[in-house]
């Protein structure tokens, strides 16, 4: 994470911090308008954290004296086959599967399977 991401995490949890008072035991935030203060959209301010978007391409589980024989143009096989759609990962946790494709000068992904990334359901 770099100082910028950090830097609007930490204003988005201190800005929960502040309004952790503002919603009913409901979450329709009827306390929060009697005190005078706006409600606040706890999914809304969710949405805005920013997190880390990996492509995984496979894993291999070598030895410790097969990694010291790894040199320049060592072969490691993967765990993934050729072809294989593969892992999307947020903050490392599994979300869906994808393809490498070239997106101008960067490479991207296409999405062809994601899971249900529904953060309404955090509401309670």
């Amino acid at each position: 994470m770099d100082m910028t991401e950090k830097t609007a995490v930490d204003a988005l949890l201190a800005d929960l911090q502040e309004h952790a008072g503002d919603a009913d035991a409901d979450g329709d935030g009827a306390v929060a308008q009697a005190a005078g203060r706006p409600g606040r959209n706890l999914t809304q301010m969710m949405r805005k954290i920013p997190v880390t978007l990996t492509l995984e391409v496979g894993a291999a589980r070598v030895s410790l004296q097969d990694l010291l024989t790894i040199g320049m143009d060592s072969v490691v096989e993967l765990d993934t086959l050729a072809g294989e759609p593969l892992v999307i990962k947020v903050n490392g946790t599994p979300i869906g599967r994808a393809e490498v494709v070239v997106a101008g000068e960067n490479y991207g992904l296409k999405v062809v399977e994601i899971s249900d990334l529904d953060l309404d359901t955090l509401q309670r």
